[in-house]
């Protein structure tokens, strides 16, 4: 094989030197928290005064939300480094001239529609063929129990959405799923609604609607896997500082402990426990992680995480972890398929839902790298240590599905390509060269 420079490019394309795989070293500061940044924009737009956002994400998803609430008579200053949204109140937000477009998120668009709910004018959702192929029926029927006036335009469960003005009445909330975006809907809708609504949740998923609601001055409790939250407060303005956001971070988790000789410091890390799920998996598959300089956020813990190389062992992922990682699923299963043993993922139909079908992605794509994996209805089964080969992945337009074998290709012999490799810009647009910068 010609010597070749092992660099992933913007293409997503890698080749492996004959000697093995090159160690990653150095520092890394990840983007701002996805999850966060959203919440951070829309909650700062029904705030009084002028809310400040430093580490947001410029990322497809969150520049989404930026522009349905600029779209809802919100301004709202992008100036480099600091974001500013000039709310006004609760009862601010005015009709749109034109159709909602949430692009690729389902944060925006789930979230969004609670807030809408509660609007004295109508507006129309949609997004791009991802998003109208995603399940909406998960917030449209708690809504509708709440007395919103939210359709399926094509009564299909999915978007286009039609909201239109109706009286909403707090509810107590059984979600059949544990799922943040439903339970932030169901929330934010009980901010319009008579008397106090809650959701209570089979296991506790994200926190972070929870959490920055109480910062802007919301009375939101948590009690268990209940949140409950009281109607038509004073929400003012603040400012949030987004912590680097985990589920980015997990992909440099992930390539330091599989590249022998790494060593990798990844620098203001949001460690939620409702979010750090991979840690705990890591942890258990024998991964060297260790939490430097633990500190209180504005509303959220930080640290800093220095990855050292180990080797890793197989592990079970289930149960009430997987609503603290569901996103990460496809890149602990590239950890797997480099780990001794078996890993069983289970009690994750979720995946089935994402930007992609990620059981089916993620197990044709480590097929077609010579892993040792088998698809089960609500997850799969890893049996590790088999080398990986080099491969044309096809990402699906899924950016956790091409950041993921990006990392498997950094151990993979041979040429790596991902197809439709920039779809990374929904969460990570510099996520290649950031990586290639590691490398030694």
């Amino acid at each position: 094989m010609k010597e070749q420079n092992q660099q992933p490019s913007k293409a997503g394309a890698l080749a492996i030197l004959e000697t093995g795989p090159r160690p990653l070293r150095g520092e890394i500061t990840v983007p701002g928290d996805k999850s966060i940044s959203h919440r951070a924009v829309m909650f700062g737009a029904l705030a009084k005064g002028d809310t400040r956002v430093t580490n947001f994400l410029q990322g497809a998803d969150c520049l989404s939300t930026i522009s349905c609430f600029e779209k809802l008579g919100i301004r709202i200053e992008n100036n480099p480094g600091e974001v500013i949204i000039h709310g006004k109140g609760l009862h601010g937000l005015s009709a749109p001239t034109e159709i909602l477009y949430t692009g690729n998120s389902g944060t925006t668009t789930r979230l969004i529609s609670g807030i809408l709910a509660g609007q004295p004018f109508s507006t129309t959702l949609t997004g791009d063929a991802s998003i109208c192929k995603r399940p909406m029926k998960r917030i449209i029927d708690p809504l509708s129990m709440m007395g919103a006036d939210i359709k399926s335009e094509k009564d299909n469960g999915c978007t286009p959405l039609r909201i239109n003005p109706a009286l909403l009445n707090g509810i107590a909330y059984n979600s059949p799923v544990a799922s943040a975006q439903v339970k932030s809907a169901v929330l934010l809708a009980g901010l319009y609604a008579k008397g106090k609504t809650s959701v209570t949740e089979p296991v506790l998923s994200r926190d972070h609607t929870e959490r920055m609601l109480r910062m802007f001055g919301a009375n939101v409790t948590s009690e268990g896997v209940t949140a409950t939250i009281q109607p038509d407060p004073e929400l003012s303005c603040a400012d949030i500082f987004v912590p680097g956001d985990i589920s980015s971070a997990a992909y440099f988790i992930a390539a330091a402990s599989i590249v022998p000789g790494s060593e990798v410091l990844i620098k203001n890390v949001g460690i939620n426990e409702t979010r750090a799920g991979i840690l705990k998996v890591a942890g258990a598959m024998g991964a060297d992680i260790r939490l430097l300089n633990e500190r209180g956020g504005v509303g959220e813990p930080v640290a800093d995480l220095l990855v050292t190389y180990a080797p890793l062992r197989g592990t079970i992922v289930s149960g009430s972890l997987i609503p603290t990682l569901i996103d990460e699923i496809p890149i602990i299963a590239v950890m797997a398929a480099a780990a001794e043993g078996r890993t069983i993922i289970k009690d994750a139909a979720e995946l089935k839902v994402k930007e992609s079908d990620r059981i089916f992605t993620v197990t044709e794509n480590l097929k077609k790298m010579g892993a040792d994996v088998t698809p089960t209805e609500d997850g799969m089964i890893i049996e590790g240590g088999r080398p990986l080969m080099g491969a044309a992945i096809d990402s699906y337009l899924d950016h956790r599905i091409a950041m993921s074998f990006q990392v498997a290709s950094l151990i993979a012999r041979g040429e790596t390509t991902i197809k439709d490799a920039d779809c990374v810009n929904i969460s990570y647009p510099t996520f290649y060269s950031d990586l290639a910068a590691l490398i030694q």
